[in-house]
């Protein structure tokens, strides 16, 4: 039986967020086609009709997962980010979090066309971050944001690494959310 295109697109864009979910829960390599389909609802040789690879969902999974982080951020101050940035309940929601913590050093093994969408989402978000605190993007702020946006991630993964009771990975997100004595985070 043939579907629409437009139930093929919304077919399509269910796997999508499917997919964004689940890699960022289970990492690129811990989520197989098979069992990916099923999540989304559908059988395995589906796949293919949707997508070229697997690497080209990855893509755009990953670009699914960021926009709506990007969504989420865009009435905030750098101030708000950061404070709901580095909370357990973030830490804890690994697959509707931060794309960039949760997939980072996955994408970090990847090929080039996933890595590129990461470097885009460390740039929006970036310009997002200083367009919100209404300040003119100089180098010094891009290098500040830049180091804030570092210590965040590396947070939460940090954070992620510790065993979920540990007061260790309280810690270290209380830390990295207390401002340094050189006014940074």
């Amino acid at each position: 039986m043939r579907v629409s295109k437009a139930q093929a697109q919304a077919n399509r864009t269910l796997i999508v967020e499917t997919a964004s979910q689940l890699f960022r829960e289970r990492g690129f390599d811990g989520v197989g086609l098979a069992d990916l389909m099923a999540a989304a609802g559908f059988t395995h040789g589906g796949f293919y009709k949707h997508f070229a690879s697997k690497a080209d969902l990855m893509a755009e999974s990953a670009a699914c997962g960021i926009a709506k982080n990007l969504e989420r951020s865009q009435d905030l101050s750098t101030q708000q980010f950061f404070d709901r940035y580095l909370t357990r309940r973030h830490r804890d929601a690994r697959d509707h979090g931060c794309t960039l913590s949760a997939l980072g050093g996955d994408a970090a093994r990847q090929p080039e066309a996933l890595k590129a969408v990461f470097a885009d989402a460390i740039e929006a978000l970036l310009t997002t971050l200083a367009r919100n605190d209404q300040q003119e993007a100089d180098d010094q702020q891009r290098a500040r944001l830049i180091g804030q946006l570092a210590q965040a991630v590396g947070a939460i993964v940090l954070s992620r690494a510790c065993p979920d009771d540990s007061l260790l990975a309280d810690e270290i997100l209380s830390a990295c959310r207390a401002p340094q004595a050189d006014g940074t985070r």
